[in-house]
């Protein structure tokens, strides 16, 4: 199950996002993954069943390209160094690949629920009708 978002929130007030985007920016440096070149999709984990889904619905090219970034950044972890400074993720190339998959699926495991508990009853025959 993918976590709340406060982004559509969010994302109805300018002001909001105006004063938020700085931070959200930092918070992304902060956190390191840019400068091994990963985007914030590459970070979820894939022991969960709807990821492992979402990571075979993937296009082929896209795969490709996460498996690269995620070797490359495996590669230069174990060196303790990071990526030269034009190759890190810029903030604007960090945009989510894998997200949107996911909900596309927990919204289909929501239905496949609702289907399976779904109760058919039949009508009882009225004499009258």
């Amino acid at each position: 199950m993918s976590a709340p978002s406060l982004a559509p929130y969010v994302f109805k007030r300018p002001w909001l996002q105006r004063f938020l985007t700085p931070l959200a920016n930092w918070y992304g440096n902060a956190a390191g993954y840019r400068q091994l070149g990963l985007k914030a999709d590459d970070l979820l984990p894939e022991e969960n069943d709807t990821v492992l889904l979402a990571l075979k619905r993937l296009p082929a090219n896209e795969a490709y390209d996460r498996v690269f970034r995620l070797r490359r950044a495996l590669q230069h972890s174990m060196q303790h160094n990071l990526l030269p400074k034009n190759e890190w993720t810029k903030p604007e190339d960090d945009t989510p690949y894998l997200s949107s998959i996911i909900k596309e699926i927990e919204r289909e495991m929501a239905e496949r629920e609702d289907l399976e508990a779904m109760v058919i009853l039949k009508r009882a025959k009225n004499a009258g009708h």
